[in-house]
């Protein structure tokens, strides 16, 4: 695939006139999403290093408009995992200014996470695409979020309890969910 810019004399090699090529597999984006039972909401596309300050400001800014959108009452409550960034001072400070609930959540729970579920689903997605560089990857990570049925959501919230009975079953190892 070729692309052309357009650009004046002498300029053609400056960082705004060249697309970066992903080339031999390589490149990645981190994102962060949430959703509901009545589908996905907001995606984050992270650049950089993902930290409690980054953290807090996405859930300023994704969670609570996707909370409204979602039409969610105010009995939602938000579930995360116990990565430092999630439960540090400021975080938890923040979470408490901020009226946010949040679920506890115990260690080494995979099978609990039905996010997980979700991104597995948008990797595969996003791969079918094919994308060539990483406006394209972040793009399409954007395109397929969007595109998540809210059906396929529900499911994900309704068994919910069946995973948390077999990983309590399990006595906390691995499931087959």
């Amino acid at each position: 695939m070729s692309h052309y810019i357009w650009c004046k004399s002498n300029t053609a090699f400056q960082k705004r006139n060249i697309i970066p090529t992903v080339k031999y597999g390589g490149g990645s984006v981190m994102v962060w999403g949430c959703f509901a039972a009545s589908g996905p909401g907001r995606l984050a596309v992270v650049n950089g290093t993902m930290n409690s300050t980054v953290y807090q400001k996405i859930l300023k800014e994704k969670v609570r408009p996707s909370v409204r959108a979602l039409k969610l009452k105010c009995t939602w409550v938000l579930q995360q995992d116990i990565d430092p960034k999630h439960t540090s001072k400021s975080t938890s400070e923040w979470l408490k200014k901020n009226k946010m609930k949040t679920l506890e959540w115990p260690t080494q729970s995979p099978d609990l996470n039905p996010t997980e579920m979700l991104w597995h689903d948008l990797k595969k997605a996003v791969h079918v695409q094919k994308p060539s560089n990483v406006a394209e990857l972040q793009q399409f990570c954007k395109d397929e979020w969007a595109k998540i049925p809210p059906q396929r959501c529900k499911r994900l919230i309704a068994s919910y309890r069946k995973r948390l009975i077999a990983v309590v079953a399990a006595k906390s190892g691995p499931t087959s969910h």
